[in-house]
């Protein structure tokens, strides 16, 4: 009986060792919102014709070690766009050695008072690292619920993918945060532009319905997005 006893004790001993054992050695699922690779890397090939879903994989003889390394992040901000707000992003497009990978990185700057105006990630979460400054940095959920909080350096914040989010610089100067994307390609759509300025126009029948206002208050909001330069402005330097 105490041998039967001290076989079983051995037995889930080494049941639990094997299940460990299973967990190092198996791969994890993946969290990432693209799909899996499936090999070691697929570097984009941005200049390929082929229209898919993300990037070609550049030719394996042709990929250096150049192509797995970037230095945007060492640039200084250049232009701020007209709510004084710069980005400086590193996704496929600029980092070709992203493809496949499910992950990019942006790193925003907004002047006192700046705002990353209300927008969302379609294809992407987004975990940001506040390095400085004091963001009030809020979401609303799709049951109209708005969750909000004061950042300072050395906080972070998450929002879940495509809920409509926004930083308010609240700072008497420039703050700076970090934000990863569980996406090579997360994509963005600024809530403004896209009910004021898309191509063609949504009537402003439909807006002035939309927002119970009439439709002179309408033509007012989209006069001030008509030019190609004020739009410019706003998408410039932005995710």
């Amino acid at each position: 009986m105490a041998y039967q006893s001290a076989y079983n004790m051995n037995y889930q001993i080494l049941l639990c060792l094997v299940l460990f054992s299973l967990g190092l050695l198996l791969p994890l699922p993946s969290h990432s919102a693209d799909p899996s690779p499936l090999q070691d890397f697929c570097v984009a090939d941005l200049n390929s014709s082929l229209y898919i879903n993300g990037f070609p994989c550049k030719n394996p003889d042709n990929v250096s070690s150049q192509d797995f390394f970037a230095n945007g992040f060492q640039q200084s901000p250049g232009e701020f766009n007209i709510f004084d707000v710069n980005v400086t992003r590193q996704d496929v497009h600029r980092f070709p050695g992203l493809n496949t990978l499910g992950m990019s990185m942006n790193r925003v700057v907004l002047k006192p008072g700046g705002l990353n105006e209300p927008h969302v990630h379609p294809r992407a979460s987004e975990l940001a690292l506040v390095m400085d400054g004091n963001l009030f940095v809020g979401f609303v959920t799709t049951g109209n619920v708005f969750y909000w909080k004061i950042v300072t350096s050395g906080e972070l914040f998450v929002i879940p993918p495509g809920l409509v989010h926004f930083q308010l610089n609240i700072g008497h100067e420039n703050a700076r945060f970090f934000a990863s994307f569980n996406s090579q390609n997360p994509g963005i759509q600024f809530a403004p532009l896209a009910l004021f300025n898309s191509k063609p126009s949504i009537p402003d029948l439909v807006l002035s319905k939309a927002f119970q206002v009439n439709q002179s208050i309408i033509e007012l909001i989209k006069s001030r997005f008509a030019t190609v330069s004020t739009v410019s402005t706003v998408l410039k330097s932005s995710y």
